[in-house]
């Protein structure tokens, strides 16, 4: 039986959606891919993977604030 990781699929269609032109896009188009970068985005983030791209970029958020005071 075949199973498709759903994330996977959305970051493969993602990175196809924005591989075109800005100017060959509708405004339908790119509400679309907004759709779909969000519902990657919530799929990510339920990981430990997104768990651990979170912690580092809380992180890297904290140096930064801690370096500008």
């Amino acid at each position: 039986m075949l199973t498709i990781n759903v994330a996977l699929l959305l970051a493969v269609i993602v990175f196809f959606r924005l591989r075109r032109r800005t100017e060959a896009r509708s405004r339908a188009d790119e509400k679309m891919t907004v759709v779909i970068v969000l519902a990657l985005g919530i799929l990510i983030a339920l990981t430990p993977a997104g768990q651990g791209i979170l912690y580092f970029v809380e992180q890297l958020a904290g140096g930064v604030t801690q370096a500008s005071r």
